[in-house]
């Protein structure tokens, strides 16, 4: 009997679960280490005082017939979360305006919302309507992207349709572009509104967003696709996929860190691949070999874990990256009196135009088990630079200062004098710490043009047997895009 190939997978966030439950399924050992105390990455969750707080990512979109979440979970054979559309998807507030702009999932009503919020805009977005149909089409067909081998190709090629090829024009487009083109680059409210909505899903405004990601994930959140709220926080995803993993065989060691990966040299074909790791309870070190590395990681992480068996052109790509974002995240839990009556599960709101700085705010539904009887949760993030945080000498004041800011921001909608019974915070030092992403990354690296499909990081790394999944790959941020970067690695690693 063949041995079975081995697999390690460097991080338990959603793409690393996916991609190990998978290849267990497919008959692979497959065994999983994370720094953290529980699965997830930055899609886990933590408790708090009978509160159970999302980390990170707090809606999910996938859950479908024939999306990727319902893709895997059925070639798994595990049961899907319970889930609930959000709609809206998202009430977005702009400055000085107490009415929001509401992202319905309902397709005719959202037309009309934004006929009515941004007269004279329609052709602008019919024209993303025109892009994103085949360009979803394209994507069901599960190309990869970029290509790195011939298999790659071929998969990219067999996904093409003529349809795609409307699309090929706008490939070095952004959605400023688009603006101009339509003449409406200075309707300050919908460049804002864009702006605001492209930060969560591209991690860059709409000048630098690469058109055609853009066209896709302002869409997501219509029929029939849409995002969903979990019933019992995003943790149960996570859990699934655990679940899966295990049943299947698989080895899941949290509270251990990957310090390094050794690939052996050309010439020493008797040594195999291994990891370093370290047992964050005890200090224990030790090598274990492997066949396959799956790192659900950063690229920057990447670079640093395979040290000098980087190539050179693959580190200087890497160093040259602009800035990925960063997060104050406030965790607040608060009785239910808080919580305006109608409030969806999530806000934005932009405190000036001079400011630009916005939160992005989720709350817990009553009965969504994140909250005890009469009580619910506030969660709100807002977009950072990691130098700040890393540079300053006064931390804690810091971290106090952007406490004290979110929840007077809050406090303009939601009832929280006298009704906060628990907060705390996290920072980039926060889930460099608890996620050991590089400077606390929670985004990937931001879908500009440079950096989106046929120009982005491919999965195939260039170090063979070495792979990469998650949000710095195709197609970007989200349980959905890390879960899709997963697939097409199992996909290849089954290849061969």
């Amino acid at each position: 009997m063949a041995k079975r190939r081995r697999v390690i997978v460097v991080g338990a966030g959603i793409g690393g679960l996916t991609a190990g439950a998978l290849l267990a399924h497919r008959g692979y050992e497959v065994v999983m280490f994370d720094l953290a105390d529980v699965p997830g990455g930055c899609a886990s969750t933590f408790k708090r005082k009978g509160f159970t707080f999302d980390v990170g990512a707090t809606q999910v979109a996938g859950l479908e017939p024939g999306g990727i979440h319902h893709r895997i979970f059925t070639e798994l054979g595990v049961e899907l979360p319970a889930a609930t559309y959000c709609d809206p998807a998202c009430a977005v507030y702009l400055p000085g305006e107490t009415e929001p702009i509401n992202i319905w999932r309902d397709r005719t009503k959202w037309q009309a919302e934004r006929q009515r919020q941004f007269p004279g805009s329609e052709p602008f977005w019919q024209f993303l309507a025109e892009l994103f149909e085949p360009s979803w089409a394209f994507q069901s067909r599960d190309p990869i992207l970029p290509p790195r081998s011939l298999w790659d190709l071929w998969q990219l090629v067999k996904a093409v349709r003529l349809d795609t090829l409307t699309t090929v024009p706008y490939t070095f487009s952004t959605v400023g572009d688009a603006l101009r083109g339509f003449g409406l680059e200075r309707d300050r409210r919908l460049r804002t509104f864009l702006d605001l909505q492209l930060k969560l899903y591209s991690q860059v405004n709409a000048e630098e967003t690469a058109l055609l990601y853009a066209a896709t994930s302002l869409a997501l959140s219509q029929s029939p696709l849409g995002l969903f709220h979990l019933k019992g926080s995003m943790q149960v995803l996570n859990d699934r996929l655990v679940q899966a993993l295990k049943r299947d065989g698989g080895k899941l060691y949290m509270q251990h860190l990957v310090e390094a990966i050794d690939i052996p040299d050309r010439q020493d074909r008797n040594n195999a691949m291994r990891v370093k790791v370290r047992n964050r309870r005890t200090g224990e070190t030790w090598w274990e070999s492997a066949d396959e590395v799956v790192a659900n990681v950063t690229v920057q992480n990447l670079v640093q874990l395979l040290g000098d068996k980087a190539p050179r052109g693959y580190r200087d790509r890497v160093r040259k990256l602009k800035p990925a974002s960063v997060a104050f995240v406030a965790y607040l839990g608060v009785d239910r009196a808080a919580i305006p009556s109608g409030c969806p599960p999530h806000l934005q709101f932009l405190d000036s135009y001079d400011s630009n700085r916005s939160l992005f705010v989720s709350v817990s539904q009553d009965g969504d088990g994140r909250a005890p009887v009469g009580k619910a949760t506030i969660i709100a993030s807002e977009f950072t630079d990691a130098a700040e945080w890393w540079a300053n000498d006064d931390y804690q004041a810091m971290k106090q200062r952007y406490m004290e800011r979110a929840i007077a921001q809050l406090g303009q909608f939601f009832h929280l004098e006298g009704n906060i019974v628990h907060a705390e915070a996290a920072t980039p030092r926060t889930f460099a710490r608890y996620t050991a992403r590089e400077q606390g990354f929670v985004g990937g690296i931001g879908m500009r043009v440079s950096t989106f499909g046929p120009f982005g990081f491919a999965n195939r790394t260039p170090v063979k047997h070495v792979w990469l999944v998650g949000d710095s790959t195709h197609p970007g941020e989200g349980t959905a895009g890390t879960s899709y970067s997963a697939l097409t690695v199992v996909r290849q690693i089954v290849r061969g």
